[in-house]
């Protein structure tokens, strides 16, 4: 089943910490957002294997955009 991680605050993408393929276990940070000089982690809700990364550095973010696919199970 593939899940999405999204952005839980409005801001720029600081970095992409996980790679296509990557597994990550629940709570694992696997992005950053900068949000008014102050960096926020973004963290998987599940465990499972990174499927497809949606942003890169720089990406503007809304609340609910969404940022990582995951596979998991």
């Amino acid at each position: 089943m593939e899940k999405t991680v999204q952005a839980h605050m409005p801001g720029l993408v600081a970095r992409v910490v996980v790679n296509e393929g990557e597994s990550v276990h629940k709570g694992q940070e696997v992005a950053v957002i900068n949000c008014m000089k102050t960096e926020l982690s973004v963290t998987a809700e599940w465990a499972g294997v990174v499927k497809k990364i949606l942003v890169k550095e720089w990406d503007e973010m809304e609340v609910g955009s969404p940022m990582v696919v995951m596979e998991v199970n």
